[in-house]
């Protein structure tokens, strides 16, 4: 038990560290366009103040609002620390990366930030320690409307980005982009990361265990 716990902490973690760099990446190179939310969020870290972490961590508060109305439970742990850590990791990464005063270095953060973002994202949900408000929206949509993570995801980011267009926000070629592009790759992230930590884990660590996440190819009770 303890194993598998401390594994899932560890893919959760890890994954919220990893998507954070990725987000600071594409953010470095906002000339091409920067993530649908990080649209808003930096159109009020312009307009208001603050940081864009804190922005981050804001808007993560009024989702998580709306969706634990709307399932009427208390959201996990996992989803208030996605929160906090992520706007601290955004922080902390766009101090440390150096700035791109290149268009090509741009570029370059670009392109790996929407791997690097989409990898983690996968990742860091494939323990079920809760969803971050932004993909516990996403996840919503699918449950009550239907249609895959990708429809939904490209859905959300696209609404997201013409209201931070409309206030200011860096909006991009590259934006649509990442609302395309980051669906498709967190829909192979996601199973690929819960294989990968069925295998950290071990499969005699699960004899007699609840499996808890639905991993495709793998039969559950």
């Amino acid at each position: 038990m303890r194993r598998i716990y401390a594994w899932r902490w560890v893919f959760y973690l890890a994954g919220l560290c990893i998507m954070s760099l990725g987000i600071t990446m594409v953010i470095k190179g906002e000339k091409i366009g920067v993530n649908a939310w990080d649209v808003l969020h930096i159109a009020l870290y312009k307009t208001i103040g603050l940081s864009i972490g804190s922005w981050v961590i804001i808007t993560g508060l009024v989702i998580v609002a709306f969706t634990s109305l709307m399932y009427k439970s208390f959201p996990k742990i996992g989803t208030w620390l996605n929160m906090l850590l992520t706007g601290g990791f955004i922080d902390f990464f766009y101090w440390l990366l150096p700035d791109a005063d290149t268009f090509l270095f741009q570029l370059l953060y670009f392109l790996a930030g929407i791997f690097v973002l989409s990898f983690g994202t996968g990742m860091y949900i494939s323990p079920n320690l809760g969803s971050g408000p932004r993909d516990g929206l996403m996840m919503w949509i699918v449950e009550k409307l239907g249609g895959s993570i990708k429809v939904a995801r490209i859905s959300i980011e696209l609404t997201v980005a013409l209201i931070g267009w409309l206030l200011g926000g860096p909006f991009g070629v590259g934006t649509i982009l990442i609302a395309v592009g980051s669906g498709y790759i967190v829909q192979f992230a996601l199973p690929y990361c819960q294989k990968l930590l069925l295998k950290c884990i071990g499969e005699e660590a699960l004899e007699g265990e609840k499996p808890f996440i639905p991993v495709i190819g793998r039969e559950t009770d």
